[in-house]
């Protein structure tokens, strides 16, 4: 019987065989090369060639931001598995909302006006809208840490004394099949319907143009991808190119750029100013991935599960599944360890490009001059930032008559023009500590700046007129409180008089010391209390 037992029980105690492919590289191509054969174009003419379209008439432009109640909220991530932790199978806790700027984007709830809706204030009109967006999800950086981890699990799978046991033993047949930089089926799908989100709520808009309208991103492969989904989605699939301009801004070192102002400051690229949040990272890893590493190493031999390799495990769990659709990393770590992973994610994102970083409000000043402009149709005649004079001074490429602004940048930028806005409800909890989460912290990554991020600014005329009076922020859908730009009062919608407002930017454009922020010589303050992205004075 003892006999019988055991033999039932030693498949479960007996390692996966390592395979000599293990953490090897898998990529696919499409479409299959020689494919394009452009002598059978002729048999698959398009729309404008066949005719027959039927009734085409259109209707009025949507304005549900005005109108729908109650609001529309991102709440999914449809198409996505959506994964588990290891101790909660059945538990309505969210693990992709615990990614950081890896998460799919999600509509906030609430960033301390528990009472404001995304929807405009009844009685309001709107009178124009600036978006800022990131850029869809997209495969992990060039030669970053997760390729390093697969290489090294491909390295010690082929030699002798590799195991991969219990919850690990997938790894000895797991292969890498993650690209670089560009963006995945999902985050394509989501800039598209974010475009389409976009046209519901503030399409009406598009009756104030009088020229075609002239939307913003950078050069980057998944930044104009982004730009040209979001474009499909709010225009039209077949007409969008046609339907707007789309400015591609370069984005290289050495170029002035407010989507990418990192290119134009030193400071923000040196390893211990601009990468310190990594630092401050760390040394909350050690502590909030403890148990795991005693818990997991045991399950793998001929392979030390550093505490940095279990952050890129974690790191794998949301790029995987943003391009794959599901990965067996995410039910690895328990609900604690994404707690853990997510302010990881705080911790860097504050201390290298948010309110404890002393580049932050510098490199956010550029966007911040461009915004004032657009809002007082004013062209800028200071450059003293990352703002590119060729191109803002040219009403072409720098129009400021738009009643809608569309700019795509990246997660940091975002986490910049926040900090340079003086949003200081986000900073409110700050500065963050590295030995524990704080209660109720008011800085949180994901609501910030996850994929497919969105900073929206409304003009709004309050009671509803041609001239607008008012502005106000949502950050993701949730409304901002204004209180920490000079002469914003408190307000349960958020709203601030727009001419408090532009003086209020001007106010803060003018203390921030871009030329010392980015380019003086000087190191870290110890401890770092920063917490409004400035170096202090």
């Amino acid at each position: 019987m003892l006999a019988t037992v055991l033999l039932l029980a030693l498949p479960f105690c007996i390692a996966e065989s390592a395979s000599s492919y293990a953490g090897s590289t898998v990529a696919d191509s499409y479409p299959p090369p020689g494919a394009t054969n452009t002598a059978v174009d002729a048999y698959f003419p398009d729309a404008s060639q066949v005719g027959y379209a039927g009734p085409t008439p259109t209707g009025a432009e949507p304005a549900a931001i005005v109108t729908a109640v109650p609001f529309s909220k991102v709440e999914n991530i449809f198409p996505l598995s959506r994964p588990n932790s290891a101790d909660g199978a059945d538990s309505t806790f969210n693990v992709t909302r615990h990614w950081g700027n890896l998460s799919p984007m999600y509509s906030v709830e609430s960033f301390g006006l528990p009472d404001a809706s995304p929807i405009i204030p009844e009685g309001c009109g709107l009178n124009a809208v600036h978006l800022l967006m990131r850029h869809g999800a997209r495969y992990p950086t060039s030669d970053g840490g997760i390729s390093h981890f697969a290489a090294d699990i491909h390295a010690a799978a082929v030699k002798e004394g590799f195991n991969a046991t219990a919850d690990l033993k997938f790894l000895a047949t797991w292969t890498y099949k993650l690209g670089a930089e560009i963006l995945t089926p999902f985050g394509r799908e989501s800039l598209f319907s974010n475009g389409v989100a976009f046209r519901y709520r503030y399409g009406q808009l598009l009756n104030g143009f009088t020229d075609l309208p002239v939307f913003r991103t950078t050069s980057e492969d998944r930044m104009v991808d982004s730009a040209l989904n979001f474009a499909a989605g709010f225009f039209d699939v077949r007409t969008y190119e046609t339907d707007y301009h789309q400015e591609i801004i370069i984005e290289e070192n050495n170029f002035n750029n407010t989507l990418a102002p990192y290119d134009v400051c030193p400071n923000a690229n040196s390893e211990d100013i601009g990468n310190f949040g990594s630092t401050e990272a760390s040394k909350w890893a050690d502590i909030y991935l403890e148990d795991a590493q005693t818990r997991l190493q045991p399950m793998i031999q001929g392979f030390n599960l550093t505490i940095s390799r279990l952050v890129y495990m974690q790191q794998l769990c949301a790029y995987e599944t943003v391009a794959l659709g599901y990965s067996k990393f995410c039910d690895l770590f328990t609900e604690k360890e994404w707690e853990g992973f997510e302010y990881y994610n705080d911790l860097d994102f504050w201390y290298s490009c948010g309110p404890g970083n002393p580049t932050s409000a510098a490199q956010g000043l550029g966007y911040v001059q461009e915004l004032v402009s657009r809002l007082t149709h004013t062209p800028i005649n200071v450059w003293n930032s990352s703002t590119n004079s060729t191109l803002d001074s040219s009403n072409i490429t720098f129009p400021l008559n738009q009643p809608i602004y569309v700019d795509a940048s990246h997660d940091v930028v975002i986490s910049n023009i926040v900090t340079a806005l003086n949003f200081t409800s986000l900073a409110a909890t700050g500065p963050l500590p590295t030995d524990h989460i704080p209660p109720h912290r008011s800085y949180v990554s994901s609501q910030i700046a996850p994929f497919a991020s969105q900073l929206v600014a409304q003009v709004i005329s309050c009671p509803a007129s041609e001239e607008p009076t008012h502005i106000r922020f949502l950050l993701n859908d949730g409304v901002v409180p204004l209180t920490g730009i000079h002469g914003c009062t408190e307000d349960s919608n958020g709203l601030c008089a727009l001419a408090s407002f532009i003086s209020g930017m001007h106010e803060r454009i003018g203390q921030i010391n871009y030329a010392h922020d980015c380019f003086a010589n000087y190191t870290m303050p110890n401890p770092d209390n920063i917490i409004d992205g400035r170096y202090p004075s």
